[in-house]
C-alpha cells in the first residue's frame, strides 16, 4: 500500500466561460459573448500568488484545467498559469497538467499549442456518440467532430480521456452496448462514464418534472451500469472509482487528490479548494460569477468568499464519503494520519457489520473499508447509514 504525502498539493483552475450552456449541468459555466481574457488571466495569476503566500512551497503533484470550457483559452493565458505555478511552487518532473476540452473544430484545432503551453493530458467532453443524442444533450458538435477530436489528441498528447454520458433519454440497453464498444476501441487508456443524472435547477429538471424527459428507470439505469463495468473489465479497464475506468497506471492522479482527501488549491471563479496550513485544514469557495470574482482579485489580490476551518468531524466525513467513491476503498492507517483519529470512531460499526455481512462491503475491515461491486451503485444510500 504506498502512503500519502499529505504535504503533496494539486491545483485546479476554473475557466467559467462555455460556447452554450447544456441543459444538464449545473456547474458554474456562463455564456457570454465578449471575454477580455487578458483581465481574466491576470487574475488567475494573482489568486495563484495569494494561495502560495498561504500555504507556502509546496509539491503540486497535478494541475486541473476545468470550467466551463478551458479549451476556449488561449494557449498563450494556459502557459501563463503553468509558469506563475512552476514559480511559486516545486513541481514534479511527472507532474500530470490536465485540460478539459470540447471537441468542437475551432476547440481541436489549438491541441498542438496547448501541449507545447505544458498540457500534458486532455479530456474531452464527447457525452455521446450518435447525433441525435448530442443534439438532444444541447451539445455544440457531432459525431464526425468527435471522432476528429479524439484521433487528434492521441496524436498531441501522450495521455488523453473521454467521456460518455449513459442512460440517456430513450436509450436502450443494447445501444448503450454498441456504444461502449466502440469507444473502447478508439480510448486511450482512460474513459469517465457517467449516469445521466437529472439536477435540480437545470432545463432538463424543469422538463423532467412536467413529463416532457423521460430516462431510463432504475433497473434499466442499474443493469447498464452493471453492464459497463463487465465490459470495460473485459477490455483491460479497471473501474477505480465509481465513473472512472483506466487502464493499469493510467488512473487521473488529479481526481485521487479529490478522492483520497489530499489538499488541493481552486483558483478561479466559483473553484473549491481544500487548503492544510497553520495546522488547520480549510474548505475555501471563491466567488461564483465571474463579474463579481474579477472585481474581487483587483480590489484584493483574491476572491475567496468562503474559507471555513473544517473540524475533525467535517474532515472526517469528507473523506468517508469521497473515499468510499473509489473501489479501493478508504486504508484505515491513510485515515488515521489524515484526520488523526481512527476511522471507527466516525461510523456506525453495527451497521458496516451487516452490510459486509450482506455482501455491501468486502469483508477486510479494519484494514480498510470497501464497498463491493454490489455495494457501490447503493453509494449514497449506504453513507445515510454508516455515518455517525
Amino acid at each position: 500500500m504506498p502512503a500519502l504525502n499529505h504535504n503533496d498539493l494539486s491545483i485546479y483552475v476554473h475557466w467559467p466561460f462555455c460556447l452554450a450552456k447544456c441543459p444538464y449541468c449545473d456547474f458554474n459555466s456562463h455564456v457570454h459573448d465578449r471575454v477580455n481574457e487578458a483581465e481574466m488571466a491576470e487574475a488567475l495569476l494573482s489568486e495563484i500568488d495569494h494561495y502560495a503566500g498561504l500555504v507556502g512551497r509546496r509539491d503540486v503533484k497535478s494541475i486541473f484545467f476545468g470550467g466551463g470550457t478551458p479549451s476556449l483559452m488561449s494557449a498563450s493565458t494556459v502557459e501563463k498559469v503553468i509558469n506563475r505555478i512552476e514559480h511559486n511552487f516545486h513541481t514534479t518532473n511527472d507532474i500530470e497538467i490536465t485540460l478539459e476540452a470540447n471537441p468542437t473544430s475551432v476547440e481541436a484545432g489549438k491541441f498542438k499549442d496547448f501541449s507545447l503551453a505544458g498540457i500534458n493530458r486532455v479530456s474531452i467532453g464527447i457525452q455521446a456518440l450518435n447525433n441525435h443524442d448530442l443534439k438532444a444533450l444541447g451539445r455544440e458538435h457531432d459525431v464526425d467532430e468527435a471522432l476528429g477530436a479524439i484521433e487528434l489528441s492521441q496524436k498531441c498528447f501522450k495521455r488523453s480521456n473521454f467521456d460518455l454520458i449513459y442512460a440517456r433519454m430513450g436509450q436502450e440497453v443494447s445501444e448503450w452496448e454498441k456504444e461502449l464498444k466502440r469507444a473502447i476501441g478508439m480510448a486511450n487508456g482512460h474513459l469517465s462514464l457517467y449516469q445521466l443524472t437529472i439536477e435540480q435547477g437545470t432545463p432538463f429538471y424543469g422538463q423532467w418534472r412536467q413529463g416532457k424527459l423521460i430516462i431510463p428507470d432504475e433497473d434499466t439505469s442499474a443493469e447498464m451500469y452493471e453492464l459497463t463495468n463487465d465490459i470495460c473489465s473485459e477490455n483491460g479497464y479497471s473501474a477505480y472509482e465509481v465513473s472512472n475506468y483506466a487502464k493499469e497506471a493510467q488512473e487521473s492522479r488529479h481526481n485521487l487528490t479529490y478522492w483520497n482527501y489530499r489538499d488541493y488549491l481552486g483558483i478561479g471563479a466559483g473553484a473549491h479548494g481544500r487548503i492544510t496550513y497553520g495546522g488547520n485544514t480549510y474548505a475555501t469557495m471563491q466567488n461564483k460569477k465571474p463579474e463579481t470574482w474579477l472585481k474581487a482579485v483587483k480590489d484584493k489580490g483574491h476572491a475567496t468568499k468562503e474559507q471555513v476551518h473544517l473540524s475533525q468531524k467535517e474532515m472526517a466525513e469528507e473523506m468517508i464519503m469521497m473515499g468510499l467513491r473509489l473501489t479501493s476503498g478508504i486504508h484505515t492507517d491513510h485515515f488515521r494520519n489524515r484526520i488523526g483519529a481512527e476511522l471507527n470512531d466516525f461510523i456506525e460499526m453495527d451497521q458496516v457489520e451487516m452490510l459486509i455481512a450482506q455482501g455491501f462491503f468486502e469483508p477486510n475491515y479494519p484494514d480498510r473499508l470497501q464497498l463491493s461491486k454490489k455495494g457501490r451503485p447503493l453509494l449514497n444510500q449506504i453513507l445515510g447509514q454508516i455515518l455517525v
